[in-house]
């Protein structure tokens, strides 16, 4: 599993703590204690499924006894109907369970199945489409994992896993070359391997990057198609290139074809419809 299991596993407490608190007394006063079942996760829409190896993990997080019985993986192109897994076991763990593991696989879900259209539009291409930090707080590692389920690729962490300069910063750094020059400073003292990224809204900002040693990135923010076409040649392979601004499932080909290597889309993340996943208990 990508995501690291000890920040799930503080993930899963949080939200346990959220949701259960000091008891799911709906369950505990309807459902006698020893009570066995079993649960399927049907598929209620169509898309990319996401989220499955996560959820297998959380089931064994919350009782280790649960078995659980995979039929579709991560990654899979699913239709309403389709059943992804069962679950079998204790009946108030499985409850306990439940809309934890719905909330994240139908957010998951969602967010690979919008990455998967947009990887769709750049097949035959160099282009790979990028999430980026339009992420919903603390739910960040599970999203990214979804993006790159659905067939894009991860770009930053965090601030900590590289530099991007993005416009305020050059500003209130009083321009590219202050901005880049101070970076590279930086990076050099506090000994740091991460690369620099600067976004640049004009031709003349990225002159002024492409006299500047000091950057392995540049990102091409709100260029047009031709004006990225333009840019990825007067970088002539020097720098890693990106494309960013309102770019959309019907313009990000066009982008693709300008030759940059990459292209970010916040909308991977920051406004996705869940699919529509439903947990069906029976008794066994």
């Amino acid at each position: 599993m990508a995501v690291e299991l000890s920040k799930l596993e503080q993930f899963v407490a949080l939200a346990l703590q959220e949701d259960v608190g000091d008891g799911d007394h709906t369950s505990l006063s309807t459902i006698q204690e020893n009570v066995r079942g079993e649960a399927k996760l049907l598929v209620k829409d169509t898309g990319v499924l996401a989220g499955v190896t996560v959820a297998v993990a959380i089931f064994n997080i919350i009782d280790p006894n649960l078995k659980i019985n995979v039929l579709l993986e991560d990654g899979a192109e699913v239709k309403s109907g389709d059943i992804a897994f069962f679950v079998q076991g204790s009946v108030h763990s499985i409850l306990k369970a439940e809309r934890l593991v719905l909330n994240v696989m139908q957010r998951m879900s969602g967010i690979a199945s919008r990455t998967n259209l947009y990887a769709k539009q750049l097949e035959g291409t160099k282009a790979k489409v990028l999430d980026t930090r339009k992420t919903t707080p603390l739910l960040r590692f599970l999203e990214k994992e979804a993006v790159h389920i659905g067939g894009g690729a991860n770009h930053r962490i965090g601030l900590y896993d590289m530099m991007l300069i993005k416009d305020n910063h050059v500003d209130y750094a009083g321009g590219i070359s202050n901005a880049l020059t101070r970076a590279q400073a930086y990076r050099t003292e506090n000994r740091l391997s991460i690369p620099i990224e600067i976004e640049v809204r004009s031709f003349q900002e990225l002159e002024e990057v492409l006299a500047n040693e000091y950057v392995d990135r540049v990102m091409f923010d709100n260029f047009t198609p031709k004006e990225v076409e333009k840019a990825v040649q007067l970088v002539g392979g020097r720098l890693v290139t990106e494309a960013s601004g309102g770019i959309t499932l019907e313009t990000i080909r066009d982008y693709a074809l300008a030759g940059v290597d990459y292209i970010s889309v916040g909308a991977l993340t920051h406004s996705v419809k869940s699919l529509d996943l439903s947990l069906k208990a029976k008794i066994v």
